[in-house]
């Protein structure tokens, strides 16, 4: 190719031409159909990596007959992070109409596998090319998070993942890190001898088993002399968050607390009713109304965010590869865990 054709960008027809092969074989091996011989497909490859072809996503959408449908499942019930994320999908739903992307959510009953599993069986690929689901780590999700693959619904997990599906791609934090993070931060912050309460929205969610996992590894090998009270599980909900940080804040030895989870409202009255708010040194989770108030107020330490606006953009930018490249692999997505202190707060 000249000098000209190289600073243009490739086209299907150049990869074509390259290959020696027609446009429908090309088109094809792009969209993981069979009737490809191993070789001819080894050809196109070739050819893609040569001429550094990119597909263009928004134009082979618009070339579509129908709109690509995304469907989200997520969480109901006041937990601050999810109406967040349910504010970033609406958002990131309005900017996508132009593509011919047209976004829907469901909301569900917080930690139901049931009925997370019933809302996934009811999708039907007529209307559904993608799912995006809050996965809950339970064996009727999994049966419906494959059963819905085999009908030809891709699905990506959000936040929490299931890695035990068939599911096609998760978008969320690394959440060993998360929970590395907090130790590293509060073994510091904490005197040594005292007791670190920890308190977890669901042992049934991945991402806060993970989170628990991560901290109790950093905690173990850099500060053996701090003691861990819990996981106890407030399951994402204020009121029972409150209750189980009443409990932990009456003890005299407590000189942390890490929360991994939601309910962070709870936790702040707790901490205001308590009298020991800069006594005990706070980890949470989520920049939310109630932690920036806790933060600001002096409550909590640390917030450590996982970026909703972030997430919602990289499961479409997800779904759209998913819809024209069925068959090929995505590369993990990366979302920068956000630290906030009282002193950088946006």
């Amino acid at each position: 190719m000249g000098e000209d054709d190289q600073k243009r960008r490739a086209t299907v027809h150049d990869v074509a031409r390259e290959a020696g092969v027609s446009l429908a074989t090309v088109d094809r091996v792009l969209n993981g159909r069979p009737g490809v011989r191993a070789a001819t497909a080894d050809k196109v490859g070739a050819a893609i990596k040569a001429l550094d072809f990119r597909r263009d996503m928004s134009a082979s959408l618009l070339a579509r007959s129908r709109d690509l449908n995304v469907q989200f499942l997520i969480p109901d019930g006041g937990n601050e992070f999810m109406e967040n994320l349910g504010a970033a999908i609406r958002r990131r739903g309005r900017a996508a109409r132009a593509e011919r992307l047209r976004v829907e959510t469901s909301l569900l009953r917080p930690l139901d596998a049931e009925g997370l599993a019933t809302a996934l069986d009811g999708l039907s690929r007529k209307s559904c090319d993608c799912a995006v689901i809050v996965a809950t780590e339970a064996d009727a999700v999994v049966r419906a998070v494959d059963a819905a693959t085999r009908r030809g619904i891709a699905v990506m997990t959000l936040v929490s993942d299931l890695p035990g599906s068939s599911r096609r791609h998760f978008i969320g934090i690394d959440n060993f890190a998360a929970g590395r993070t907090a130790a590293a931060m509060l073994g510091r912050f904490c005197p040594a001898g005292g007791k670190v309460g920890v308190i977890a929205g669901s042992l049934g969610l991945r991402d806060h088993t993970e989170r628990l996992a991560g901290f109790r590894a950093v905690l173990a090998s850099d500060f053996p002399d701090l003691e861990i009270i819990g996981p106890l599980e407030g399951h994402d909900v204020p009121v029972e968050t409150r209750m189980l940080a009443v409990g932990l804040l009456v003890r005299p030895d407590l000189v942390g607390l890490y929360n991994l989870g939601a309910g962070n409202a709870g936790l702040l009255a707790a901490l205001e009713a308590s009298g020991r708010v800069g006594a005990v040194r706070v980890i949470a989770h989520e920049l939310t109304e109630s932690s920036r108030h806790g933060l600001m107020s002096g409550a909590f330490d640390v917030v450590l965010d996982q970026k909703p606006d972030d997430e919602i953009g990289a499961a479409l930018a997800a779904a759209r590869a998913l819809t024209q490249q069925p068959g090929a692999p995505l590369d993990a997505v990366s979302i920068e865990i956000g630290i906030f202190l009282r002193d950088n707060l946006r």
